[in-house]
This record gives structure tokens, sequence and C-alpha cells, in this order.
């Protein structure tokens, strides 16, 4: 294994309770899907929501520094914090978006490099106007050219497996610490016309984020 300390545990999505972390280690939750819902009767989001216990300790698991939660940008084709074209909006971005420890993950449409840039994938949501959400916002190429597999689901699980690689390696690291390390290293010359409103921080480098000694 590449992370020779990590450990995979499973969370059901008929299981409403609330997720449940391991004591003295980097926890990773990654969030393969999303939760859409229609707007207020102004056409906004509502405020407060009556989150199940599943969703509410994943929020505040991100708020609080205690866990990394990796959540897949959505696959509509818009702003993480935009209403979709059916009119709706994904409440779980929305409530993710300044956590301390909660990273958005886009897809391209092939791992980026110098002399071949990708571009995002049509179908994946992007960054955005707000500019807390553009630091939070990470991109990974997903080869569904190769595997047959497209969407923002199966780029989300890249950038855990690369945070459950860095915390292998830096054991100490803090969720939040991970995840700015993995933002901080990002690369911009991969990307066709990169724009942060698009592409966030960039395309992630695994190599460049475990280039040190140590981080902090």
């Amino acid at each position: 294994m590449l992370a020779p300390l990590s450990s995979q545990n499973l969370h059901d999505l008929s299981n409403n309770q609330a997720v449940s972390l391991e004591a003295g280690k980097l926890n990773i939750i990654n969030l393969s899907y999303g939760m859409i819902g229609e707007p207020d009767v102004n056409g906004n989001p509502y405020e407060d929501l009556n989150w199940s216990k599943r969703e509410q300790s994943i929020i505040d698991y991100a708020s609080n520094n205690l866990a990394l939660v990796v959540k897949a940008a959505g696959n509509d084709g818009v702003a993480i914090d935009e209403i979709n074209q059916s009119g709706n909006f994904e409440y779980l971005n929305l409530d993710l978006i300044g956590a301390q420890a909660a990273i958005f993950v886009g897809a391209l449409n092939a791992h980026g490099t110098i002399d071949n840039p990708a571009k995002l994938a049509n179908y994946s949501n992007y960054a955005g106007d707000n500019v807390v959400a553009q630091d939070q916002f990470i991109v990974v190429g997903v080869t569904g050219n190769i595997t047959d597999l497209y969407g923002t689901s199966f780029a989300a699980p890249i950038i855990s497996g690369y945070a459950a690689v860095l915390g292998s390696k830096f054991t100490s690291a803090s969720p939040d610490i991970i995840k700015s390390r993995l933002l901080e290293t990002a690369r911009t010359d991969t990307i066709a016309g990169y724009n942060k409103g698009i592409h966030g921080k960039g395309e992630a480098s695994l190599s460049r984020a475990l280039a040190p000694d140590s981080i902090d």
C-alpha cells in the first residue's frame, strides 16, 4: 500500500447515524455524494437544515478540525454554491464552505502536464466567485477514457488517497495541515487557461506535497 499506516472503514448511506472516528489517527472522510435540495420561496438556499446525524457529524468534524472531509464538487457544471439546472442547491457543499478541514475536488479531463495541459471536465462543478470556496478547491484528472468511470465522485477518492499517503509520512499532521499542504502545492501550469474561479488552487500534485521532510 502507498499509505501503509492507513485503514479503511465504510459508512453505508443507509446508515444515518453519526460517522465514527478513530482516536489518535488522521481521519479522512471521503464524500463521493451530495445532498440536493430545493431553494426557499425566494429562490435562496435554506439557512437552517435539519441534517441527519450522519451529515451533521461530518460538518462538525470538518468545522472543528477533527477530520479531513474530502467533498466531490458535483457534476452539474456550475459553481459549487450555485443553483443547478434543475433549480436545486447542493446543500452539503454550502455547509462545508469555510469549514477548517474541508476540501472540494473538481475533475479534469486528464492528468495535466506542461506539454499537455488538462481542461476542467465538462460535467464538473467549479470553484465559483466565492473566494473562500476558491481557497478550498482543488482539481485532479479523472481518466474515464481508460476506466469508463466519470464524475467528481471518482476525483474525490484520489485526493482522499493523497491525504492518506501524506498522513503516513507526516504522522503528527492535523487534518487542516494536510488540507493546506495539498492546496498549497497544487499546480497551475498543467491546466489549460488556469482560472482560480474555475480551478481553485490548481491540480493536485502528490509528489510536491510529499517533498519536504516535515510540514506544519
